[in-house]
């Protein structure tokens, strides 16, 4: 493995694992309220674009990254659209 190689595996870890903290706080708090739909679903497609791309040139750390962010990507986007509304209150008099 060259150097160059190395600096694309960290790479992988900085741009894929910042995707974690915010599944992981989905997860916690059960709100996906303020997540925007077209930006995840954007970035799940050209997730799998880049996997295409780095497959197809045999490069293995942009295909990971990509596979791993896209993958991430798609737990946020099915939380978004299986999590639970919250109920609102009612503003009506009593």
């Amino acid at each position: 493995m060259d150097l160059l190689q190395i600096v694309g595996l960290i790479a992988t870890v900085f741009t894929t694992g910042a995707y974690i903290p915010q599944a992981l706080k989905i997860i916690k708090t059960k709100s996906t309220q303020s997540l925007s739909v077209p930006t995840y679903t954007m970035i799940s497609i050209g997730s799998a674009m880049w996997v295409y791309y780095a497959y197809s040139r045999n490069d293995v750390p942009v295909m990971i990254a990509n596979g791993v962010t896209g993958l991430l990507t798609i737990v946020i986007l099915l939380l978004k659209f299986t999590a639970k509304k919250p109920k609102t209150e009612s503003t009506s008099p009593a």
